[in-house]
């Protein structure tokens, strides 16, 4: 088949980039149930579906090309890489059965596939080239067949769809139901039992808390810490006294001239009247225009001032027509012959492009070669300073990491040799703070596992900056004693009391106000309360203070006058009085039709595509035709966690 992707170019590997995870974007949605739990894998066969299998290899491929540019959490990796394999197998199950009814996926299918995917590809219908394909693959880590066979298995599954799909049916009156459910509007009055105005009520007595303790005694477990000993590599220290000599710079540039050098180039600036979009009656008129500004300027008049009132390029005319240096090769034919033919401050005559006419003034001119180093100096010193830090950072941290090997108790001799910071942190458990690190999950994970006296390789814990954490001790988990967790106990009996109290209010409030008769403000000022009108809302608007109308119950199920509450809402108790409630007429659904059985038919289509997808699954695992090999799948979890 067609070879679809050679160019290195870099919009290119991102538009392969953007499609083979679109081949893999569907496969994060259906957790694993455990029906392979007990089966006994061979070699690399994490699961087979009919004929087919799943190899390790093909999973791990597929994670490192959907992970590329993130990061996934180990622990993450134990929930991500089963419902990964989970939508591997629902997929070739529903390849198997489009195989099973007869249907057949040829090349041209697949080109044909490919070339709606991308037609970026296909520039005025023609492919870009066989090279590029290859190549681009290639960068993802598959060979072309495993790719051709990821986007038939697309099309098969696309077909065995349209199958179970076929029938999905949308009403009139569904239609009708939809638009009313979207456009109904409800306004309504609402109190909020103010959290701030009872907090500052709620006292805590040590007895209080001792007793709180008491009873919760067992949710106060100090996690398992380490006690640790971090070696600090800091590219900003190593900075402060790495010096660089004119010596250094100047053999770093006799080794990259050609980094320095330069095609010719001119600074220009000019003067632009469109000609394009515009009549060709016009064309005189234009010409005219621009010869008497032309005229303006060799008689004195300013460039620049002209170019901010006429031009009508966009991207230079509010600068004064500075279109900054430019490189042949960079602008249109005409401009180019004219601009690299005049002498600084030399000025142009008409230049007609397909843009227009031009008025084009050199301001300076630079002829091809190597820059002198005085010139590339500082950038040459900023790049290699850069470097150099990079470098000793990095051989810093190796020498550490060399000698910790060697002898791990010996972190403050290594320390001190090396002359790097060595910090001591006495208890250090999950999500703590600690210096120089601050609260890192990936830190910890790497630390979580370790023994006294082991310790890390050379962790990045920010852009400049890496450590090597020494384990010293291990503080076994173990039941915190109340002077330990006293703040803890504190808060969490004045939140609870808090909470309590917010609840006795807002139901003294809904209480009032049915003696009240419904008279929401009455009720709500003998609790020194306000009172909010809220304007009519859909069900995907917000109402402001409170957040989703949708998410307060029964907000669109009862008729005026009624009042709801207390609810709790936004993190505080809230009594609300619908004031109005508006249906709209479903009469007027005119050009909104097709855009509303469109959305019922997709939610109807996901619905009805999870039960067929559910069913087939468990169809063939009923047939024997799915097999998962819980054993593989462990040992492939570990290894991704590793």
């Amino acid at each position: 088949m067609f070879d679809l992707f050679r160019s290195r170019a870099k919009a290119v590997r991102y538009l392969l980039g953007a499609l083979l995870l679109l081949v893999a974007a569907s496969m994060l949605t259906y957790l694993v149930p455990n029906y392979g739990g007990g089966q006994s894998g061979t070699g690399n066969v994490l699961a087979e579906v009919g004929d087919e299998q799943i190899s390790v290899r093909e999973v791990q491929l597929t994670l490192q090309n959907m992970q590329r540019g993130r990061s996934v959490s180990p622990e993450m990796m134990r929930v991500f890489v089963p419902q990964l394999v989970e939508q591997m197998v629902t997929e070739r199950a529903l390849v198997f059965q489009a195989k099973r009814l007869g249907y057949q996926v040829g090349e041209d299918d697949i080109a044909e596939t490919i070339r709606q995917m991308v037609p970026q590809l296909f520039p005025e219908g023609k492919f870009a080239g066989n090279d590029v394909y290859n190549a681009m693959v290639t960068q993802q880590n598959m060979t072309v067949p495993e790719f051709e066979r990821n986007i038939a298995r697309q099309v098969y599954m696309q077909r065995i769809r349209n199958v179970a799909l076929q029938g999905v049916v949308v009403s009139q009156a569904e239609i009708e139901q939809e638009y009313r459910r979207k456009n109904e509007k409800v306004a309504v009055d609402f109190v909020r039992v103010p959290r701030e105005k009872y907090e500052r009520d709620v006292q805590v007595s040590e007895q209080e808390m001792r007793d709180y303790y008491n009873r919760h005694r067992a949710e106060y477990q100090a996690p398992e810490s380490r006690a640790l000993q971090l070696l600090v590599f800091d590219q900003g220290q190593i900075q402060e006294s790495l010096v660089v000599t004119d010596d250094d710079l100047r053999k770093a540039y006799a080794s990259d001239r050609d980094r320095f050098r330069n095609q010719e180039r001119v600074r220009v600036r000019h003067i632009l009247l469109k000609t394009t979009g515009k009549a060709k009656e016009e064309d005189a008129k234009m010409r005219a225009q621009a010869e008497d500004l032309l005229k303006k300027i060799k008689g004195g008049a300013d460039f620049a001032e002209l170019a901010k009132k006429y031009s009508e390029d966009p991207g230079s005319g509010s600068k004064g027509g500075d279109l900054g240096w430019i490189v042949r090769q960079q602008t249109v034919k005409e401009f180019e012959q004219a601009a690299f033919s005049l002498e600084p401050k030399q000025l142009s005559g008409l230049i007609k492009t397909e843009y227009g006419y031009h008025i084009i003034q050199v301001l300076e001119k630079q002829q091809a070669g190597v820059r002198p180093f005085e010139e590339v100096k500082g950038e040459i010193a900023a790049s290699f300073r850069q470097q150099r830090i990079v470098e000793l950072t990095q051989s810093l941290s190796d020498k550490a990491y060399a000698a910790l090997r060697n002898n791990s108790k010996n972190a403050a001799g290594i320390a001190a040799e090396l002359k790097v910071p060595l910090v001591t942190i006495a208890k250090a458990g999950p999500g703590d703070p600690l210096p120089e690190i601050g609260v890192n999950p990936d830190f910890e994970t790497a630390v979580a596992a370790l023994r006294k006296g082991e310790f890390t390789t050379p962790l990045p814990v920010s852009a400049t900056k890496m450590v090597i954490a020494v384990v010293t001790d291990v503080i076994p988990a173990h039941a915190s004693t109340f002077e330990e967790v006293q703040a803890k106990v504190r808060l969490s009996l004045t939140v609870e009391k808090t909470e309590k109290l917010l609840e006795q209010k807002a139901s003294e409030l809904a209480a009032k106000v049915q003696s009240a008769n419904g008279d929401l403000k009455a009720a709500a000022k003998a609790m020194g309360l306000d009172v909010k009108s809220a304007p009519p809302s859909t069900r995907a608007g917000s109402i402001e203070g409170l957040g989703s109308a949708e998410s307060i119950p029964d907000l669109f199920s009862k008729p005026v006058g009624s009042v709801i509450g207390p609810v709790s809402v936004s993190g505080t108790r809230v009594v609300l009085k619908v004031t109005d409630h508006s249906m709209p007429d479903a009469s007027q659904i005119g050009m909104s039709t097709a855009i509303l059985r469109d959305e019922v038919k997709t939610r109807k289509v996901r619905v009805r595509n999870s039960l067929f997808e559910d069913g087939l699954r468990e169809q063939l695992i009923r047939e024997g035709k799915i097999k998962i090999y819980q054993d593989v799948m462990n040992r492939l979890v570990a290894g991704s966690r590793g």
